[in-house]
């Protein structure tokens, strides 16, 4: 994720180049958005991140030409990279989009990125900490909580999360017990 000047999310992370495949540049890319054939269709315009997943100072742009499903990702053809050579130069890094460009939300979801700096309370209004971050695994989303010096892990679940306000930048949980004594 990348920020304006004033903090506010501009950019979204949709994917982060695994490897070169094959000789013509193609990419293997693991997929970070939910709507992968809107955001890597032919067309779609890309910006390049650093393998800390913020905008590239650059600012490279790619172009899709192609995209295809390959193991449990996707094999991308950008028309900038035309070779593996050039391909070689993008493992690791990160791929995103402008926020204003992602499909819109239901009522009832919201964008990891906008967990971050929330601060966390129990359900009787007791503040546990602030979202430092978030992880993204193959079975489930954890939360990376602050609490005074430590740092909590907490898996993001609908039995946990109470309500989540980021209007007024507020995490309600309903933590496992034990999570925080």
């Amino acid at each position: 994720m990348t920020s304006s000047p004033r903090g506010e999310a501009t950019h979204a992370i949709v994917g982060r180049v695994r490897r070169a495949h094959g000789v013509r540049g193609e990419l293997l890319i693991e997929v970070m958005t939910d709507a992968p054939d809107a955001v890597f269709a032919s067309g779609a315009r890309i910006f390049a991140g650093n393998t800390a997943g913020d905008l590239a100072p650059n600012g490279a742009t790619l172009h899709v030409e192609d995209s295809r499903p390959f193991k449990d990702g996707l094999l991308v053809t950008f028309d900038e990279i035309q070779d593996r050579n050039a391909a070689d130069l993008w493992r690791e890094r990160y791929l995103l989009v402008p926020i204003e460009e992602l499909e819109p939300l239901a009522e009832d979801e919201v964008y990891l990125h906008d967990l971050v700096g929330l601060e966390v309370r129990r359900t009787d209004g007791t503040v546990v900490g602030t979202v430092l971050g978030y992880f993204e695994l193959a079975h489930g989303i954890l939360l990376e909580i602050r609490r005074g010096k430590e740092t909590v892990l907490m898996p993001y679940r609908d039995e946990f999360i109470a309500e989540v306000d980021t209007e007024a930048r507020i995490l309600v949980i309903d933590p496992p017990d034990g999570l925080f004594e």
